[in-house]
Formats: C-alpha cells, structure tokens, sequence
C-alpha cells in the first residue's frame, strides 16, 4: 500500500464463485432491505475490525485459513447485520486484491453460526500513509525509523488501512483522494507546539513540514450508484488523539484530519484550498448526497480529543441532525453492560462503540437522506451473539438505514 509505487487508491471488482475461483467484474444480485414492499432501503455500516498485522503479510497468511475465530465472527457479524456498504477500518492493505478475495470466500461466503453467507462484488482498496518513513525523527524518540516517524504511524506499509466492501456499483473514475495533501497547507492548521520554545507550531521543523501529510492514513470521496443517485461516501481514520505527549502533536492532527471533511462539505470558499491527489480543488457541491463514514477516533463528550473535534461533523449544517440530537443516534443495548467502566463517563453508553467506553465509530448522512433505523452491534451480555465481540474487534460494528430522496 505504501511502497513507492503503490501511492494512490485501487480498485478491484470482485465475485468469488462458490468454488472459489476468482473473476473480475462479474455483477451478482444485489440485495435490498425494506420496511414496505415498494420501499428500498440502503443499510450502510462501519467496522473497524482489529485485523492488522505486525508484519507484513501477516493478514494475508490468516486469511488463507478456514477456522481463524476473529475472522470468523467479524463475518458472523456482517451476516448478521447485512450491511450493502460497509467500511472496514484496520485491514492491512494488499495491491495484489489476494486479501480481499480470501476474505471474501474463506470466511463472509461461508456460513458462519449458521447465518446465510454474504457476497460484495465491488471492492475499494484505499492505500495509506501508514508506514511510510518521513526520514525524520517525528516523534523526538532519538530514532529514524520508527513507527511513529513514518507519515503515519505504522510498523510496515500498509498496516491499519481501510477498504471499502459494497453491492452497488463504484464510480472509481471519480474518486478522489487527499492521501498528500501537507498538514501544513490546511489554513489555521492546528500544528503543534514544541513545549520548550516559545514560538508557535514549531513542534515540526520547515523539512519536516513540507513533507508531513495531515492524513495519517487517507481521505477518500468514493461515489457509488444506488437506485440512479450517487452517493458520495467519504472514508477515513484519523490518528488517535494519544500516544504522545504535552504538545498533543496526535490530538491537532485528530482534529485537522476531522476539519478536512467540515471544510470538503462545506464547499465554496471554505474548500477552495483543498487539493487532491489528482489536482483537483474544491469540496463538494451543495446538491450532492453524502455519507461520512469510519473510525475517527473522537467521543463528543468523552475521551482526549482537541477541542471536541468530532462536533465539527456532528454540528455541521449538512450533517443530518438525527445523528446527534434524538432517538436515531446509532445506539446498543449491551453498551450499558461494558466492564471496566469508566467512572468519568458522562456520555450515553449505549452510544459507545468501543469497548473502552468511547463513541468512535461513525456513520454520518446527508440532511436529505431520510434515517430510518440505526443501531451499534453490542448485544446483551446474556444473548448467545456476545460471545463473538472479544473474538472480533474493540471496536463495534455501526450501521444505519437510508432512504434516499
């Protein structure tokens, strides 16, 4: 994903036949929720699902495995909720489409807990800053190449992508990535401190900055075609706001990385200075339907984020108030139950999505999507389906139904 000349997003079309021989382009049914008959619902979900591995390849040599308990109820999970579109945050990135491809036949097309397999034909493989040496000692450690000097923190290129899975078509010739933009380049940007100077957003030096990227993995507008409307889906994962230290360098980025998408849908003037990774300026247009999705690492009311970072989506004027303000922000019934519990929490645990008690994890629609159900995959601790949340991820599955205008 990361090596020189693996920058830049991919995308394979896949089908897997039950034999498992793999075919590129091959269309399948797709599958429709519905409240009515004539009603046709898009269920859309995110799931950051633990998968990285420590070295390189080491997710690939997992998957070719039948009998992998994580993988097997990260799958049992999916053909549970049976998302159409869902965002899979920490799959180690693959050029090659191989890890996808086991995923896809040696686990979600298999019947897991004897829940009816699940099939994506279409496959968006993002690839990442993660792991990429800057050559530059970023976090002041006394070392060159360490996971915290790279672009993005990562022990290999390509640890801690993401990759999006869906039933509907992908408009690939118009995806957009900002995976190079420069930190630097975000007007007001949010640059750390060094704690022993006196000069502002000087944690970084000049070289430092003209190559130090604001994403820490990607930003990518992915559009897909759903019953004739195109839907932008806009993917990432921001760095968490920890693991450094009293100039809070991971906490800015947190917050700027969020930014990025305020700015891209406020559009106009507000995006003119984003520029992607193809040249292209600007945001999106004020008629176009959205949804925000991924693990982005900021609680609205809980947790070390900068400035309650995720409030600038949650607030936004686009943003579909429901998420944040009545009975359809995505809620659990086993979040109550989560031990240890944090004694400072203050927010809704039933709206956490992870298991450390924050709410991370987002599916964020337009104003003119209708929600019709949402929900976070944390049963009761005393239903059989709990039993595969350790084996699967810290993090919970979210999913919310759409109705699209």
């Amino acid at each position: 994903m990361r090596w020189a000349g693996f920058l830049g997003c991919i995308m394979l079309i896949v089908w897997q036949e039950f034999q498992g021989s793999f075919r590129i382009g091959l269309q399948v049914p797709l599958r429709f929720d519905s409240e009515k008959k004539s009603e046709k619902v898009l269920r859309i979900a995110t799931f950051n699902v633990a998968l990285s591995a420590q070295q390189p390849n080491g997710l690939k040599h997992r998957l070719r495995s039948t009998s992998d308990l994580q993988l097997q109820n990260i799958a049992a999970i999916l053909q549970k909720i049976r998302p159409s579109i869902v965002l899979l945050n920490e799959f180690d990135f693959d050029e090659s489409g191989e890890s996808v491809g086991l995923l896809q036949s040696n686990y979600l097309q298999r019947s897991q807990h004897e829940l009816k397999p699940i099939s994506y034909p279409h496959v968006y493989v993002a690839s990442s800053n993660t792991g990429i040496q800057s050559g530059f000692d970023l976090d002041r450690d006394g070392t060159l190449d360490s996971p915290g000097d790279a672009l993005g923190f990562g022990n290999f290129p390509g640890q801690y992508a993401f990759m999006l899975l869906s039933q509907y078509e992908l408009e690939r010739e118009k995806n957009r990535t900002f995976q190079k933009f420069l930190w630097r380049d975000l007007p007001g940007a949010l640059l750390p401190d060094h704690p022993d100077r006196l000069g502002q957003g000087d944690w970084y030096s000049k070289d430092e900055l003209a190559i130090l990227r604001l994403s820490s993995k990607n930003h990518v507008d992915v559009p897909v075609l759903v019953h004739g409307h195109r839907l932008h889906l806009l993917l990432s994962h921001p760095t968490p706001p920890v693991f450094d230290g009293p100039e809070n360098r991971n906490g800015r980025r947190n917050h700027d990385e969020i930014r990025l998408w305020s700015d891209y849908l406020s559009g106009e003037e507000r995006a003119n200075y984003l520029i992607d990774d193809a040249g292209k300026s600007g945001g999106l247009h004020p008629e176009d339907l959205f949804v925000v999705l991924g693990d982005l690492n900021a609680d609205p009311v809980d947790g070390d984020s900068y400035n309650q970072a995720i409030r600038q989506l949650l607030e936004h004027v686009r943003i579909h108030p429901a998420v944040w303000l009545d009975d359809r922000v995505p809620r659990s019934e086993g979040g109550k139950f989560q031990k240890p519990r944090n004694p400072q929490h203050r927010g809704n645990p039933a709206e956490d999505t992870a298991a450390w008690g924050l709410r991370v994890d987002y599916v964020l629609p337009a104003r003119e999507l209708e929600i019709l159900r949402s929900g976070v995959f944390w049963p009761n601790p005393d239903e059989t389906e709990a039993t595969w949340l350790k084996p699967s991820s810290d993090h919970r599955l979210v999913w919310v139904d759409l109705k699209l205008p």
